[in-house]
């Protein structure tokens, strides 16, 4: 994980509010996010293309802060009066319930199982005094639609303007999901690709090689950075790393 430095944030939530903030119902105050920094040349040039205006596309090895390094940007951006941005929508395919449609509630409900590890990521990225605390930013964030969880199912017919977009796993999507999601990107919107190509859970081999197809017509557009993620990027526990290595040597 990037390294984490220690904010200063005295103020309590809601004092020095921007214009931006005040837009929301219980706004944030932006000081309670710490400084992150990348630790390896990868996260670094992520971190680089990012500042840079650019689309991203970052895969590769697991445990290497893709997502991690993504989300805390965004969320820069979106606590930052001085962008357009005012939404994070977080996307990802519930590969084996395709079917989400059939389960109870909206999309919010029906994709919490896959919010949890999102949320300790965000739990990392803000300097809070006690869990209860942090609970009641996190709320307030979801509550005021910052952070919103969306599954592919929900996605046609929609336009994404003002917002990050962050296509998470996207190796577990087909050809036609992924240009879905991608021709959603409206006004003042970005959009970044967090994956690993070589770990799809996606079982015809059409939709498998899909990916291929898209990150070649990716790789034409000016607009994206591409960054390989490689194992010297891992930043997990030693253990972790031990184990990933050993199961890509052993081709799985």
């Amino acid at each position: 994980m990037p390294r984490r430095k220690r904010a200063s944030a005295d103020q309590p939530i809601g004092v020095g509010l921007t214009a931006k903030q005040m837009k929301k119902k219980k706004p944030l105050n932006s000081a309670y996010l710490v400084d992150i920094e990348p630790i390896t040349e990868n996260q670094k040039k992520l971190f680089a293309s990012y500042k840079k205006g650019k689309q991203i596309v970052g895969y590769g090895s697991a445990g290497t802060g893709k997502t991690f390094i993504t989300l805390y940007n965004a969320l820069k951006d979106v606590l930052n009066e001085n962008t357009p941005y005012e939404k994070i929508y977080i996307v990802r395919s519930l590969v084996s319930t395709r079917e989400i449609g059939f389960l109870p509630g909206d999309h919010e409900d029906k994709s919490d199982i896959y919010q949890v590890p999102y949320k300790h990521m965000v739990k990392y990225m803000f300097q809070m005094g006690s869990d209860a605390d942090f609970e009641m930013l996190y709320g307030n964030l979801k509550a005021q639609d910052t952070i919103k969880f969306w599954s592919t199912s929900f996605l046609r017919g929609t336009t994404l303007d003002n917002a990050i977009v962050i296509v998470d796993e996207y190796q577990n999507l087909n050809f036609h999901e992924l240009d879905s999601i991608i021709t959603r990107i409206g006004e003042n919107s970005k959009i970044c690709f967090c994956g690993d190509a070589r770990q799809s859970d996606l079982i015809k081999t059409n939709d498998r090689n899909g990916i291929v197809d898209f990150m070649n017509i990716l790789r034409k557009m000016s607009s994206f950075d591409i960054i390989e993620f490689e194992i010297e990027d891992i930043v997990r526990s030693g253990l972790v790393k031990e184990y990933i290595i050993a199961k890509m040597e052993a081709g799985m």
